[in-house]
């Protein structure tokens, strides 16, 4: 393993969520809790075209622990019918609903105002069951935005949903029998763009409104918060240790997403906690999210704690794979954008784990 990566402090967050706001029903004080009782070390609110401030801030205290929250925002053009073209917003600090109408004009506001934009469940599908269309991302002539969502746990629960109305319920109290993975277009179209020599990291949240049915007297939480912590995450490889200062820690989370340094992690089959990949050659070592020159040939090696089926994966073939191991190590001759799979058991079924973000490997 490259040595870099001893220099690096992991921390896992959620960036993708709601509260009343816009459409959820948790305030923030109650999704702190949440993340705090799921384990988790900072979440993002994103609330639906508006950004919220003087919320941030570190919550918890000596005897729980703490948790980071930040706010980004949602973005998308509440006259389009269906509305379709969802940004995620991160770090620009300033309101950008303005901006919603054009994609394009949107996303280089953020890229302006300093923030990272990523296209929301891009192939979103529809819950024909309840007559809800799909909002994927249509306008693909854009160019500028940091990356997709690649797992967006709410959006790919619709994709699995088979039958009525009873089928649905029943699905929605045992949703870790029917997730298997994210929505194979979403991962076609990652692939695709990686070919294209387009450098788009990933990353995977909930999508967590803390919605309660109620059926007479009685009432239910659908999904609550720390159930959706404890599903898809965002592990990020910081270059240093947060401070407790939540302003400066706000900017070490960026600047790790900024330069790839994360990887997607479904948390509920198995603590990610500790997945590296990097490459090391006669020219130099990278690390996720970086770039190394292939030279003679560059080693990859990725590795996790536990016993694993790994995949490696080069223009969208898999070019390498090893099943009930702890690591594969592979040697990298042709330039391209190199990722890792990891698929893991869980309840008999073999399930998406973890994605890593590409290292770029160049002639």
């Amino acid at each position: 393993m490259s040595g870099g990566y001893l220099t690096l402090t992991e921390y896992v967050g959620n960036m993708h969520m709601h509260t009343p706001y816009s459409d959820g029903e948790g305030s923030h004080e109650q999704i702190a809790a949440a993340a705090l009782a799921a384990g988790i070390d900072f979440v993002i609110v994103t609330d639906h075209n508006i950004l919220v401030r003087g919320v941030e801030g570190y919550y918890g205290d000596d005897k729980r622990g703490y948790v980071l929250l930040l706010t980004g925002e949602e973005v998308h053009d509440r006259q389009r019918d269906p509305q379709v073209n969802h940004l995620l917003v991160y770090g620009a600090g300033i309101e950008l609903c303005q901006c919603a109408a054009d994609p394009q004009e949107l996303i280089d506001a953020v890229n302006a105002a300093g923030g990272l934009a990523y296209l929301a469940h891009p192939k979103d599908t529809e819950l024909a069951i309840v007559h809800e269309p799909p909002i994927p991302w249509v306008d693909w002539q854009v160019s500028g935005y940091a990356g997709l969502e690649l797992w967006n746990y709410m959006s790919d629960f619709k994709r699995v949903i088979k039958g009525g109305v009873r089928n649905l319920m029943r699905a929605a109290f045992r949703p870790e029998d029917l997730v298997i993975g994210p929505n194979p277009d979403t991962l076609r179209l990652w692939d695709d763009l990686l070919m294209a020599g387009k450098p788009i990291s990933v990353i995977g949240n909930s999508d967590a409104h803390g919605m309660t049915v109620r059926v007479g007297i009685l009432q239910h939480v659908v999904f609550p918060y720390d159930f959706l912590f404890s599903c898809v995450n965002t592990h990020i490889l910081a270059h240093k240790p947060f401070s407790g200062r939540w302003a400066e820690d706000q900017a070490i989370i960026y600047r790790a997403l900024r330069e790839g340094r994360s990887f997607v992690a479904y948390d509920l089959i198995g603590n990610a906690r500790g997945f590296r990949f990097s490459a090391t050659g006669e020219l130099g070592t990278a690390l996720m999210g970086g770039t190394i020159r292939v030279g003679s040939g560059v080693t990859l090696q990725a590795l996790c704690h536990e016993r694993s089926h790994f995949k490696v994966i080069h223009e969208g073939k898999v070019i390498a794979e090893t099943t009930g191991r702890e690591n594969i190590t592979f040697t990298a001759k042709r330039p391209g954008a190199y990722r890792v799979e990891v698929w893991h058991i869980y309840k008999g079924i073999e399930r998406a784990w973890i994605f890593s973000n590409p290292i770029y490997v160049e002639p």
